[in-house]
Order: structure tokens, then sequence, then C-alpha cells
């Protein structure tokens, strides 16, 4: 299957806790981390809730 590495590049300071959690849903939690997934349908969803803080890096 295939993989999508993606980097957070913004804080999760003043952010609701929902956006918090699906930051460590994807295995981020400070800033500059980069954590490589399955690209699945649920991953694209948490990606595009969270867009604002992470960038894909491939993928």
């Amino acid at each position: 299957m295939a993989k999508v590495k993606i980097k957070q590049i913004g804080s999760p300071i003043r952010r609701p806790e929902s956006q918090r959690k699906t930051l460590i849903g994807l295995g981020l939690n400070k800033m500059h981390r980069v954590s490589e997934l399955e690209d699945t349908a649920e991953v694209r969803g948490m990606i595009n809730k969270v867009h604002h803080l992470v960038e894909v890096v491939e993928g």
C-alpha cells in the first residue's frame, strides 16, 4: 500500500482540542516532526482536518 509522509509545520497552541488530538492520531505532537503513514481515506481526512498545521512531504 502507498505511504504518505507528513510534517507538522504549525503549533497546536490555542487550537481546539479536536485538532490537537488529530495531530496526536497522526503521530505528530511537536513542531517539525515527520510521520509516515498508510495512504488511506481516514488518514487523508485527518490531514484535511488539520491542513493548516501539517504539510505533505511525499505521497
